[in-house]
């Protein structure tokens, strides 16, 4: 016999804030639960086992299409290749948003050092950022 969750111990189980949970239900990545005759959603092991899933991928930074396409790939008739394909792409692109946060880090670096603070009525780091820096 499985044991349902109502939606405040779903969020608590799962570390997923409920009113995250109600949205990925309206956008399809967590199948709507049954009710009970009060009308309270009723969540199953299933149902927290997904959005574990969900949450970790956020964390690990896969958009909610690519999330939902791991699911479909979970869903059967994958293969090991075709999931690591999409990992290796998210992979390609978190680098490359190391990469431009590294250049950013730099510039920003730059910027401040250039700025001696105090009571200056002129700022390097706003004439930077109007461009005329």
């Amino acid at each position: 016999m499985t044991r349902e969750l109502t939606i405040g111990a779903l969020s608590e189980r799962s570390g997923v804030n409920i009113e995250t949970i109600r949205y990925y239900e309206r956008i399809g990545l967590l199948p709507a639960p049954p009710r009970s005759q009060g009308g309270h959603r009723l969540y199953s092991p299933e149902h927290r086992k997904r959005l574990v899933f969900i949450r970790r991928s956020r964390e690990l930074g896969f958009t909610l299409d690519e999330i939902r396409n791991l699911l479909n790939l979970m869903g059967g008739g994958h293969t090991c290749g075709e999931v690591q394909a999409v990992a290796v792409e998210h992979l390609k692109d978190v680098r490359a948003k190391i990469t431009d946060l590294r250049r950013m880090e730099r510039t920003l670096a730059a910027t401040v050092a250039r700025c001696e603070g105090g009571d200056a009525p002129d700022c390097p780091i706003l004439d930077a950022l109007a461009g005329e820096g």
